[in-house]
This record gives structure tokens, sequence and C-alpha cells, in this order.
């Protein structure tokens, strides 16, 4: 009797199944409508605008669209935001990778006060930013006399553009990072060291392995905002065309100019940049949940 009652009585596990499919059993006219709602944001929102910058890149054809990028300020432009990212991003590898390995394996004072720290370039507009580094750094800032004196140039130069794009972008592959080894835990790194493998190896054989995609995604992120960047930029550059004018910079001056071809052909690049991103991101994401299913079935 007793057995036939269990039987009888309700799986709480079928159960549950059951109900989260009867709340996810919308109308097929809801699904339609979201649906709808979702594309035509996709479309005009994000799919005109970059379908916009090609078809105004390449309306006077190819000649003038190669014209455009060859020109020398382009080809400096386009040089000075590649070496800009070239130093912000290893910097900010370097810095993302100490930060996240000494949040989340080790305790100490004032850890939550870095934390607070690397969020602040999202709290902060870029254009204060770059106007900080021009009252410390400026003619008139706290060190500019001192530069002067030196002949130091920070501001209206290179180091000044590598600063500003190095605040904006430090905070990607730290963030990438911390949330992930914080909910992996110390357990795999504590095993290691008392197995006899010194600090280096446990973090080289033991946590790289096990974030080398997050890694690798943030930085991607860091890399296209470093080449994107505009606003800290724009201000601690001074807009010298060929010397401080990075790509975005370059946009702005061409379409101020009614240069418009010529503008859109560099923005083109820059739609090109975020696509190749778009891409790489989905790989990196496809690989991680592919490596993820794989150590769940093993």
């Amino acid at each position: 009797m007793a057995g036939a009652a269990a039987r009888l009585a309700p799986n709480p596990r079928s159960a549950s199944r059951f109900e989260a499919n009867v709340a996810t059993r919308d109308p097929g006219l809801v699904k339609v409508v979201v649906l709808a709602i979702g594309l035509t944001f996709f479309a005009v929102f994000l799919l005109m605008p970059l379908v916009a910058v090609f078809a105004e890149a390449l309306r006077k054809g190819w000649g003038t669209y190669l014209a455009a990028l060859i020109e020398p300020d382009a080809l400096a432009a386009i040089r000075l935001t590649l070496l800009a990212a070239a130093i912000a991003v290893p910097l900010n590898l370097i810095f993302g990778v100490a930060a996240a390995w000494a949040i989340t394996k080790f305790d100490f004072p004032g850890k939550q006060f870095l934390i607070t720290l690397i969020d602040l370039p999202f709290s902060v507009s870029p254009v204060v930013a770059g106007l900080i580094y021009v009252l410390i750094f400026g003619a008139q800032g706290w060190f500019g006399q001192w530069l002067f004196a030196h002949d130091y140039k920070i501001i209206f130069a290179v180091p000044g553009i590598v600063l500003a794009t190095v605040f904006v972008t430090f905070p990607f592959i730290a963030r990438e990072l911390i949330p992930l080894m914080q909910a992996q835990g110390r357990d795999e790194e504590e095993a290691a060291i008392t197995l006899g493998a010194s600090g280096w190896q446990a973090f080289w054989y033991v946590t790289l392995p096990n974030v080398k995609w997050a890694l690798l995604y943030g930085v991607i992120l860091c890399n296209a905002r470093a080449m994107g960047e505009f606003g800290a930029v724009s201000v601690v550059s001074g807009h010298i065309r060929g010397e401080t004018n990075t790509m975005p910079l370059h946009v702005e001056i061409l379409y101020n100019e009614y240069q418009f071809a010529a503008a859109f052909a560099v923005a083109s690049l820059l739609a090109l940049l975020a696509l190749v991103t778009l891409a790489i991101k989905s790989y990196i994401e496809w690989r991680a949940g592919v490596a993820a299913q794989v150590e769940i079935g093993s």
C-alpha cells in the first residue's frame, strides 16, 4: 500500500520541470512581438549605421576610398592609434592579471579600496580624466614647470595619449578575471603549493590555464576600447594633424571640414575593427563553452 502511494505521489523534480515549461510557454503572438521589437532595434540602431558608414565611404568609388586611407595624416593617425593600443593593452594585461590575482587569492587591508579604484574609469567621464591629466602635466599644471624645464612633453604629445588610453581601458581585463577567479576559489593553487610548487609555478600551470579564455576576452575588449577612445584622448592630444591625432580624432576633423568621403573611409576601419572584435569575441565564447562542457563531461 505504501509502495503504491509512493508511486502515485508526484515527483517534485518533474513537477518543478512542468511548472518551468508552463511558465515559459508564451502565446505565439507574444513571441512574434518580442522578436519583432528586438529585430527592429537591431536594424535601426546597429545594422543601419554600420551599412551607412560603408555606403558613404564607398560612395565616390574605391579610388577615393583608398586615397583617403593612404593620405599622410590618415596614415599617421592609424600608426598612432596602433601605437597607443600596443602600449596600453600589455600594461593593462599586466595590471589586470596582478590585480585579479591579489584580490582573489589573498586577504589584505584595502582590498575593497583597490576594487573601487579599478571601477573608477567606469564612473568618471573620459573628458574629466583627460582634464585631470592636463591639470597634472599641463603647462600650468602641478608638474608643468618642471617638465618644461627638462624638455619633457606629456600633454599634447604621445605620452599623454598613452596615459589617457591606459586610464580608460585598465578595468577591462581585471573585471573579466576577478569574478571568474573568485568563483574558482583558491583550492587548486593551495594544493599545488602544498605539493611543492612555487607561487609562479602555481600561477603558470594552474591559474592561467583556468582563466585563459576570460583573459583573451578581456584583452580583445581592452584593445577595441583603446583604438576607439575619443573623449580623454581628445583633451590631451591638442589635435595636431599628423602628430597627435588618433583615428577617431582624425574622423572628427575630416567631418568638420566637410570631407565626408574621407571621414567615412577612416571610420570604416574602426567599424571593421568592431566587426573583427565581435567575431573574435564570439569565437572565444564558443571555445570557452566547449571547454566547460568537456570539463563537465570528464
